[in-house]
């Protein structure tokens, strides 16, 4: 309706604009297009509601890392949301959390060495987030935990997870962070419910190597990559975080820097022998994790600690024929150039975002079979905006003869 108003226009003006003979039009003219024009801007109101309903809709049925679509698999290859809140820089307050936030006790979302996590709200606002309490009994404690409320502020990117708040007691120190609900990636590889493509740890793996690369050129050695510190934003999707700051440290070139802390699966050679810890420290880790999303093994464990350590230091690892029949060539090449003794010889995190195999996912998912999310989203997002600009002409032409109205009232006498 709203092009044949436009028609009208151009064929009662010559093609020309509609302030140069506007004139010509009777006022039971003017009136006609305008209602026209009015009504056709409400259509285009409903229109846009719609297009965001069925988009919504869309990312509800599609919000799963495989669902069938016709005869084709979608992988959910979108990037995670940033946190619910903006960046901040934190200190530890020494007032009781109590006044500020309701932790839920019942609502355990992980622990390991320093404590547990609680779900918990924030009093004035409601909004979810999770407390880390950490229980400190020395000065050094404090200050390792200290320490990891100094690198969270300087970490803001959508795959590391975001410090909201701190309180310090006697005896406690609590860390209130971004909420995620989707539980550790160790989890999600070992469910026998969940079936994990080597498209999926292509997805997971880009995302862990853009939160390292950030990591790095913030010069922050995170030092204990490992599953258990990845989590999934939520139960269906493909979306990570990376968590747990409390071993990282700041690297300065300059000064040389040892560590004698990890978990031995997933410890570097350096680490093992006591030597200097760099970049390519964490990069080692990048390259077990994934040995392990692909075969689901784990490539240097041993009977014990011991014999851990001793495979990694003498690199006794190999491709289990069974567990990597079916892995590309490709997928191999980007473990092999990470688990490397020498460190200088690794892949960096930029190296392996350009590596052959966290690139070209379309062709990738076109040889699977499968679509990406992203690929679904770019479609119709491109549908809807081919309607919008069907439709720029008549909408330009409305708002082109209201200002000539406000700017020429037309005298009816």
């Amino acid at each position: 309706m709203g092009t044949s108003v436009y028609r009208t226009l151009l064929l009662r003006t010559g093609g020309f604009s509609v302030s140069d003979y506007i004139q010509k039009f009777t006022v039971r003219d003017l009136a006609l297009i305008a209602f026209r024009l009015r009504l056709y801007k409400q259509v285009l109101f409903l229109s846009f509601y719609l297009i965001r309903f069925v988009d919504e809709m869309s990312d509800e049925i599609q919000d799963r890392p495989l669902v069938t679509q016709g005869c084709l698999i979608i992988i959910d290859d979108c990037p995670p949301l940033p946190a619910p809140f903006e960046h901040r820089i934190v200190s530890a307050k020494q007032v009781p959390m109590g006044s500020y936030y309701a932790v839920k006790p019942n609502e355990v979302l992980g622990g390991g060495r320093f404590g547990q996590v609680h779900k918990c709200a924030e009093l004035s606002s409601g909004l979810i987030l999770a407390a880390k309490l950490i229980k400190v009994k020395g000065m050094r404690e404090r200050e390792e935990v200290k320490n990891e409320i100094g690198v969270m502020n300087q970490l803001n990117h959508v795959n590391l997870i975001q410090l909201y708040d701190a309180f310090e007691s006697r005896t406690n120190l609590t860390l209130i962070m971004e909420y995620v609900d989707g539980g550790e990636l160790f989890d999600r590889i070992v469910d026998e419910n969940y079936q994990l493509t080597e498209l999926d740890a292509i997805v997971f793996m880009r995302q862990i190597c853009e939160g390292v690369q950030y990591l790095h050129q913030q010069y922050i050695l995170h030092l204990d990559l490992k599953p258990e510190n990845i989590l999934c934003v939520n139960s269906t999707g493909n979306q990570i975080k990376i968590i747990d700051f409390g071993l990282a440290r700041k690297y300065r070139p300059r000064e040389k820097l040892k560590v004698n802390f990890g978990t031995p699966e997933f410890l570097a050679p350096e680490v093992v022998n006591y030597d200097f810890v760099s970049f390519p420290t964490d990069m080692w880790s990048v390259g077990v994790i994934t040995y392990m999303l692909l075969s689901g093994l784990s490539p240097f464990l041993g009977d014990n600690d011991a014999e851990t350590m001793n495979n990694i230091l003498h690199a006794n690892w190999d491709f289990d024929s069974e567990a990597f029949e079916n892995v590309t060539e490709e997928a191999k090449d980007f473990v092999t150039r990470l688990l490397i003794p020498t460190k200088c010889s690794r892949l960096s995190a930029t190296g392996c975002m350009k590596h052959a195999w966290l690139n070209n996912l379309e062709d990738k998912a076109k040889l699977h079979q499968v679509r990406l999310k992203s690929q679904v989203k770019l479609q119709r997002y491109l549908a809807a905006h081919k309607q919008w600009k069907k439709h720029f002409y008549v909408v330009a032409a409305a708002n082109r003869l209201k200002r000539f109205r406000q700017n020429h009232p037309i005298n009816t006498v």
